[in-house]
């Protein structure tokens, strides 16, 4: 490493131990996108607030004990436009989202509510759609939605729908601990496919791609993986906001090592891959909704990579990279033609309102 490159770490180093500070007066989309705006506003606004050592996990799911139970607790909420698209719609990404969110971190499922801000003159006929892909999704994902809320606003004030679901489960798979060098990444399937259908969905674009959603319960996929892995599955995170990219430099930022990636070896459909070059989009920054960043000890990719192969949503499974030493908490890309860039997290919000 040349000494200019040893001072760009050691600057970007200092940067990222600063303390997270809102410089901004107001919210812009950026804070929603879930890159570096989001990170900043949730550091310096809701965890300042809420300080707990549950919360200061900052997983995807709070873990906790009652009488002896070992329970996973998580909430989302949901503004997706267009409410309808390829794939899916707002009701099964309600669903699927706080199922996987519940199954990254090693907890089965149980019971979700609901809750649904509606716009004056909404159609029924297009809530009902809704209700019924809920119906379904928790059906496929062996859960029940057994509680929730209704708020009615203004005509203008809530583009139609939006949809907060809540969930909780019992961890059934304890998760290894922090990721180290030597460690497999992997991902359960092609990336990016949900953030394009959702742009190319909306119409402002003169693009046609055969691209649809790939919005999923991942909870059977990620239970076979653990019981192929017993004591070697080290973390699982859903790639949502801010992509696969996000989910490897927050992985690398907790446990103060790197992640090394091949980009030859994401899976990227050619699709996916066309549309984001026209848009001049990183595909490891675009949205997923049925794919998991997975990481393994070295001794359990064979196993990992075979349980995840053998169930539908995963079929396409592939190991990316490795997590090694340094430079500490940085993602680096080794680039199809032989050179290696820094991975950063997600700056501004090229693809807003994806979820």
């Amino acid at each position: 490493m040349t000494v200019r490159e040893e001072q760009v770490l050691e600057r970007i180093e200092r940067a990222r131990s600063r303390r997270p500070r809102l410089r901004e007066d107001r919210i812009t989309l950026a804070h929603g996108a879930g890159g570096k705006a989001s990170r900043t506003l949730v550091e310096a606004v809701f965890r300042e607030a809420f300080a707990n050592p549950l919360l200061d996990r900052m997983d995807d799911s709070a873990r906790f004990m009652v009488n002896g139970a070992d329970l996973a607790f998580t909430t989302d909420c949901h503004v997706v436009s267009p409410l309808f698209f390829p794939g899916g719609d707002i009701g099964d990404l309600a669903v699927n989202g706080t199922v996987n969110d519940l199954a990254v971190c090693g907890a089965r499922p149980l019971h979700l509510s609901a809750g649904f801000i509606l716009e004056e003159g909404f159609p029924v006929a297009d809530l009902r759609r809704i209700t019924e892909s809920m119906r379904r999704a928790a059906d496929a994902a062996g859960v029940d939605i057994v509680t929730g809320d209704t708020k009615v606003v203004e005509r203008g004030k809530a583009d139609g729908c939006f949809v907060t679901t809540a969930g909780v489960g019992v961890v059934r798979s304890r998760l290894a601990g922090e990721i180290r060098p030597g460690d497999a990444v992997l991902v359960t399937g092609p990336i990016g496919e949900h953030g394009v259908t959702i742009m190319l969905a909306r119409g402002e674009l003169e693009l046609e791609a055969d691209v649809v959603s790939d919005t999923a319960p991942l909870t059977c996929l990620l239970a076979d993986l653990a019981d192929a892995c017993p004591g070697g599955l080290r973390r699982m995170r859903d790639a949502t906001r801010g992509g696969v990219a996000t989910v490897l430099n927050e992985l690398a930022s907790d446990a103060g090592t790197a992640v090394v990636v091949e980009e030859d070896a994401i899976p990227v459909r050619p699709a996916v891959r066309g549309a984001c070059e026209l848009l001049g989009i990183d595909p490891m920054y675009v949205a997923c909704e049925g794919r998991a960043v997975v990481v393994v000890a070295p001794e359990c990719e064979p196993a990992a990579l075979a349980a995840l192969r053998a169930h539908p949503l995963g079929e396409e499974a592939a190991a990316i990279g490795r997590v090694t030493d340094d430079p500490s908490g940085l993602v680096l890309l080794k680039t199809a033609f032989g050179g290696t860039r820094i991975v950063d997290l997600l700056v501004g919000d090229p693809l807003p309102r994806i979820c």
